[in-house]
């Protein structure tokens, strides 16, 4: 085959087409090159994947604007602390996160809800949000797009599907079981007005967004819900946002970053084009194979894990291999780090492996 560019590498790979080698996208975050030596220390990480060689992938902005009449959502930042106030006429509900360096995210600290009428706020809050273009966001995105080419994969998150927001950032894995046990009605009245924002935004992205694919940020895991929750909510919910990408000749990735097998049976039948951050054991529960034999149409965007990462490259690539040659076939795979890379493995090792990768024979 011709030498294809990242994108179209990229694409191919999602739509389960043929692919000159197999991408490869080490997933460098913004505190990596703190934790790395001269000179990537000083360098960005669009150049350290640049020196890889890395299939690039990048979000670009979003195009949404959310729209309310009779409550406020207002967010407030200061000293790598950040406050989210939800408002409604019956009262206020408060998330706050704070920044962790080593990691370069935001974690929850507190959670909103405490009580059903913080339920009954939030129901509120998504009841009256409406979601309209932004014009302006719009053509900085398209600029974005034409910026960035043919040289990575562009993307714009549509949002998380309401049981793994509610367990995520609104009520904490303890209560939001705990509230959905004692107060199933009221949460499931929230997780409709949630559906319905999301289902809003599918719409709109799938008319407006200039990004190659779209995703749902799920970080689905059966160590944060079980198969029948996933079964009664996620996929219920998902597979209309998939719907609606299917219908309108978009690509949908479901990012999930954690135990997966005893949903595959579920996943299979959700029409997405791929899944992403496919995490092997034994971080994972899941491996290639596994996702080649349950959902054959699906892309799967992973293959390892992190604690893989911090042995040698040789490891690495001997693992990499075993996994790749028990495949039946290496269409609709795209070999990543799966979750983060962590800073313990040094930009030589990510490269001598990345250098492997181009160079595996595919079976297509």
């Amino acid at each position: 085959m011709k030498t294809m560019r990242s994108k179209e590498r990229w694409l191919a790979a999602i739509r389960m087409q043929p692919v000159d080698r197999l991408p490869y996208w080490p997933k460098i975050n913004g505190s990596y090159p703190d934790a790395q030596e001269s000179p990537f220390r000083e360098m960005r990480p669009d150049e350290i994947h640049d020196w890889i060689g890395s299939d690039k992938h990048e979000a670009i902005g979003n195009c949404c604007l959310e729209i309310r009449s009779r409550t406020t959502v207002e967010e407030t930042e200061a000293q790598g602390t950040r406050h989210t106030v939800f408002r409604s006429p019956h009262g206020e509900a408060q998330l706050i996160r704070r920044y962790d360096v080593s990691s370069g995210s935001w974690h929850p600290v507190d959670f909103p809800v405490k009580s059903v009428n913080d339920i009954r706020i939030l129901t509120e809050v998504y009841t009256d949000t409406d979601v309209r273009l932004d014009r302006d966001r719009l053509e900085d995105a398209c600029a974005q797009a034409k910026r960035i080419g043919s040289d990575a994969l562009t993307t714009n998150v549509i949002g998380t599907s309401p049981l793994m927001h509610w367990v995520e950032w609104l009520a904490g894995v303890e209560n939001a079981h705990f509230f959905l046990a004692d107060h199933q009605p009221e949460v499931e009245t929230l997780f409709d007005a949630m559906h319905n924002v999301l289902r809003k935004k599918t719409e709109l992205l799938c008319a407006h967004s200039p990004a190659d694919v779209l995703y749902m940020m799920e970080n689905t895991s059966t160590t944060l819900i079980s198969p029948d929750q996933y079964r009664r909510y996620c996929a219920m919910h998902i597979g209309e946002y998939a719907r609606l990408t299917r219908a309108a000749d978009r690509n949908l990735i479901l990012h999930m970053c954690g135990h997966l097998k005893a949903l595959l049976p579920d996943l299979a039948g959700i029409p997405a084009q791929a899944f992403e951050a496919f995490t092997s054991p034994t971080l994972g529960d899941t491996s290639l194979l596994d996702g080649r034999t349950a959902c054959p149409d699906k892309c799967l965007v992973g293959g390892t894990n992190a604690v893989l990462w911090t042995q040698p490259a040789d490891a690495i690539i001997a693992q990499i291999q075993t996994d790749l040659d028990a495949l039946p076939h290496h269409s609709g795979i795209v070999v990543t780090s799966a979750g983060v890379m962590p800073p313990l493995c040094k930009p030589e090792t990510i490269k001598q492996v990345g250098d492997w990768v181009k160079k595996y024979p595919l079976r297509l």
